[in-house]
């Protein structure tokens, strides 16, 4: 898998799929997935992050949009096929533990002082 992407890598993705993820989930499954997740981002922030981040954003503030959009790509990519882990309830914690990172994150991205913090570092 190579996934391209401005936000995040491979690594963080497939770290938090886990070793069972479907082989069936492909790489333009993964970019289609990345490229949907950094627009949500950036419409939810009403900033592009996507251009600040090519632009040489600190490294140390825009890991957070790696790991929003790894937990967000993760997800979709555990959803798609729950077959592979050992059971479904072990899918769904992994769902639900992306699912509460993303929570955090996105309640830190909603309050300006936080946004405005990244595009000052």
């Amino acid at each position: 898998m190579a996934v391209t992407s401005i936000m995040t890598t491979d690594a963080e993705i497939k770290s938090k799929v886990g070793a069972n993820v479907s082989t069936d989930v492909t790489e333009a499954m993964y970019d289609a997935w990345v490229l949907q997740e950094e627009s949500v981002i950036n419409v939810f922030i009403r900033i592009n992050f996507s251009d600040l981040i090519t632009a040489g954003l600190n490294a140390d503030v825009a890991g957070i949009f790696s790991s929003a959009v790894s937990s967000r790509v993760a997800r979709w990519a555990i959803m798609y096929d729950m077959s592979g882990y050992t059971s479904r309830a072990e899918a769904e914690d992994m769902v639900t533990q992306l699912r509460d990172d993303i929570q955090l994150i996105f309640s830190l991205l909603r309050d300006k002082k936080y946004t405005t913090f990244i595009t000052k570092a």
